[in-house]
């Protein structure tokens, strides 16, 4: 049994024992507010027969972290997920927000796509073509390191920072002649107009995902009960998703109005399982690294440590 599959295992067995506690305490006059996104792991709760928190729980949709991570540095919200990516931006401005766990995820739903038809057969042929990319994402952060692969920068190709529905517009349009993008968009590429994945997010990306909280919500007694409890409810949802993807991309067709066929393909090009683990020095070194790339691309203004971030303090599984 691999690592990733040990810990799978193990934070299960121990949010079997976990979750029960949650109803011996006194929940009244608790509540949090949550990021969520259409398709999240809220979405199947009733089908992985995860009770209801007996906390309130108010969603706010957004579709994207650094949305997220805007609403966390306000006080509108207590918890939100995120790519690594978002708090980097924050932190220059000493955001009340810390990261609390990581979700390790696939690497494989970040990708460089290119039309039907394309001739191009690697990154080494990026320079002087129409780049699409999704600023201050994970998506940009892929394309800078692609780029410094290949011994170029943003001045050597056309970039064209877009919002994920632009970018697909434009991409079936014939406007972009590569696609960095992530999620369902790469499959409906795919079946819509035969698009092609020209290279995966493996060698990249960590595939750490993480969870952030605003620290006035932590600081508190109550709440950081009610964090501790939730973020294992999300977690057992998407480990049911895992175990059940024709049930997942059926409901996830009506809910998003985009075939079941995309999601099954998704799932099956995914490079693992979403596994949940606690701040370490590695998710700190990762991260590090990636704003320690966008400082060397320009896109930062100074080199910044990121270890004030994280919180050390939760324990999962």
């Amino acid at each position: 049994m691999n690592r990733r599959h040990f810990l799978q295992y193990s934070a299960l067995a121990g949010l079997a024992c976990a979750l029960p506690t949650a109803f011996a305490r006194d929940w009244n006059g608790i509540g949090l507010n949550v990021a969520t996104y259409k398709g999240a792991a809220p979405t199947f709760f009733d089908e992985a027969g995860i009770e209801r928190p007996p906390y309130a729980v108010k969603y706010a949709e957004f579709n994207g972290g650094n949305l997220g991570f805007e609403a966390l540095i306000s006080g509108t919200l207590d918890l939100a997920p995120m790519s690594e990516i978002p708090p980097i931006f924050g932190i220059r401005n000493q955001a009340p927000v810390k990261l609390i766990a990581v979700l390790t995820g696939d690497v494989n739903n970040q990708a460089f796509v290119v039309p039907k038809g394309s001739a191009m057969q690697s990154l080494a042929e990026l320079p002087g073509k129409r780049v699409g990319y999704i600023r201050s994402t994970s998506s940009h952060y892929m394309l800078l390191r692609a780029l410094k692969e290949q011994g170029l920068t943003l001045a050597d190709i056309q970039p064209f920072a877009l919002t994920p529905q632009d970018g697909f517009a434009a991409f079936q349009n014939g406007n972009l002649d590569v696609w960095v993008t992530f999620g369902y968009f790469i499959q409906l590429a795919e079946l819509r107009s035969g698009a092609r994945v020209l290279r995966t997010g493996q060698g990249y990306l960590s595939g750490n995902y993480v969870i952030a909280a605003n620290q006035r919500a932590i600081d508190d007694p109550g709440k950081r009960a009610a964090i501790e409890d939730y973020v294992q409810r999300e977690y057992r949802s998407w480990q049911w998703v895992q175990h059940n993807p024709e049930a997942w991309a059926a409901k996830s067709e009506k809910i998003l109005g985009i075939p079941r066929e995309v999601f099954l393909a998704q799932y099956k090009a995914q490079s693992g399982p979403r596994v949940l683990q606690a701040v370490d020095d590695a998710a700190v070194r990762s991260q590090q690294a990636v704003a320690d790339t966008f400082f060397e691309a320009g896109v930062l203004p100074q080199r910044l440590d990121v270890a004030p971030l994280w919180d050390r303090s939760f324990r999962w599984g």
